[in-house]
């Protein structure tokens, strides 16, 4: 690992916790909508209420939907709705060298393996055995190319020919053990590193993933509590199997519910959610905007705002 990664036992934390940290971390693929605001609002008043404070990440790694007009509107709209942060803005894009460096020690740690195959062929693949997708963005790996030998790896590295980099998680859990992390609507967790399959860590265009980056992000922040949507809730399983790997913190973690609109959809960039951008030139305060979200402490409720349309 690099020296900017602070070493702590597998699955354990400092011996003195600092003051609790949150952290908003957008992708700048759009404006930001509602459901950001909620998100936003979320961490940043779980920070308050504890006189702790709230950190701010670009995830900007996909280059191809990443545009820099979204990113400049981000603190924009934090700022108009009364939220601020601590520190430096964390760019993604700007520290590759600390994700190389963790996938360099997973490499050495032999959990790590080369994937030729296109999500077409996957797709295939996991038809012929009768298996379902697991999720709805991400298919579960069958396997493919873990069985494939070092000599046929490198055969293939050397010819050119395009692949990615999977976590082997059956080899890294014998490797870490059984393992837990807390949620704070849940309990504690035990950690289920399969649920996934062997997600992709890195691809020759886009050289760290969601998983490796934000797991990363999180310990160098020095997040304490991740507060993040329950789409995200399987997806801590594989994050708390990096972080045991690459003797990272462990941070609690609060799982809140989805902001839908009124016929049930998730708010999302891709289904044209309404933006604070067009709800502020619509002449809407930020406290008008702010009480169309739910109540940032009651979380036990599916969050349905009556308010918001297409």
């Amino acid at each position: 690992m690099s020296d900017t990664v602070e070493k702590f036992p597998a699955g354990g934390a400092p011996t003195a916790r600092k003051r609790l940290t949150t952290r908003f971390a957008p992708t700048p693929s759009g404006y930001m909508h509602l459901g950001h605001a909620y998100s936003a609002l979320v961490g940043w008043r779980a920070a308050q209420a504890a006189g702790g404070r709230l950190v701010l990440r670009i995830e900007d790694i996909d280059h191809d939907r990443c545009r820099p007009e979204f990113e400049d509107a981000i603190p924009r709209d934090l700022a108009w709705l009364g939220i601020d942060w601590e520190g430096p803005i964390r760019r993604q894009s700007e520290h590759l060298a600390d994700y190389a460096a963790a996938l360099e020690e997973l490499s050495r740690r032999g959990v790590l393996y080369p994937c030729f195959c296109t999500r077409k062929e996957i797709r295939a693949e996991v038809a012929r055995a009768n298996a379902a997708p697991h999720g709805t963005d991400e298919l579960r790996y069958p396997g493919t190319c873990r069985a494939l030998g070092r000599q046929e790896q490198n055969r293939r590295i050397r010819a050119g020919q395009a692949h990615a980099l999977r976590l082997d998680v059956a080899k890294a859990a014998t490797l870490v053990g059984p393992l837990t992390w807390r949620d704070r609507r849940a309990g504690v967790i035990e950690a289920e590193v399969t649920v996934q399959g062997d997600v992709v860590l890195a691809r020759k265009d886009v050289p760290t993933s969601y998983h490796l980056a934000v797991t990363l992000d999180d310990h160098l922040q020095g997040v304490t509590l991740v507060t993040r949507g329950y789409d995200l809730f399987e997806a801590t399983h594989v994050h708390r199997l990096l972080q045991a790997l690459l003797d990272l913190r462990t941070p609690d973690y609060h799982h809140h519910p989805m902001i839908t609109d009124p016929n049930g959809v998730r708010l999302a960039k891709r289904n044209r959610a309404v933006t604070l951008r067009s709800l502020r030139n619509a002449g809407k305060t930020a406290a008008e905007v702010i009480a169309m979200v739910p109540d940032h402490g009651g979380l036990d409720q599916r969050c349905k705002p009556e308010t918001i349309s297409k």
